[in-house]
């Protein structure tokens, strides 16, 4: 666990530099699971980043996750459906909400956890320098998007396009 006020206002690229500082420190790994994206900003760059600062693959948006020797082969979320990829292992693959159903623990697990004490991680036992952002947040927002619809008016279907011709003329897309 990284925990120390210096990680408290880390934007997207010290998120992942810290991350991948201690995922160094751990030690060897053949994949490593990211979600999507952060709740506050929906920015999806921190899986990608730790790729990028490891040196390995980094697949997003995957909905099934299939680890076979010395690879990983995934199905990644797409506009039209999905897609299949295969990347070498070490990886990072981010994962969408299509995924699977969370597991709920058991009570003899809960109980297990509870006796668990976490190893906590500050800046200094991962070799980094914490605090401070490298990206300024000037402002968050939705853009507001004004759509204007004319419907164009006829007495049968060729006047109809008749005047859609005229207006697509008008406003000089034709």
């Amino acid at each position: 666990m990284l925990e120390d006020p210096a990680f408290a206002d880390a934007d997207t690229y010290t998120t992942a530099e810290a991350l991948s500082a201690a995922i160094k420190k751990a030690g060897q790994f053949d994949l490593i699971l990211c979600g999507r994206e952060a709740s506050d900003t929906n920015a999806g760059q921190t899986g990608a980043g730790i790729a990028e600062l490891l040196g390995v693959p980094c697949v997003t948006l995957a909905r099934k996750i299939e680890p076979t020797e010395g690879k990983v082969r995934v199905e990644r979320v797409t506009s039209t459906g999905y897609e299949v990829i295969e990347a070498p292992l070490p990886a990072v693959v981010t994962v969408s909400n299509e995924v699977g159903e969370p597991r709920y623990p058991t009570i003899k697990g809960i109980m297990a956890a509870k006796k668990k004490e976490p190893v906590v991680w500050k800046p200094a036992d991962i070799g980094i320098q914490a605090g401070g952002r490298r990206v300024k947040l000037n402002r968050l927002y939705q853009p507001v998007h004004e759509e204007k619809c004319e419907f164009i008016a006829g007495e049968n279907p060729e006047e109809m396009g008749d005047n859609l011709a005229l207006k697509l003329r008008e406003v000089k897309v034709l």
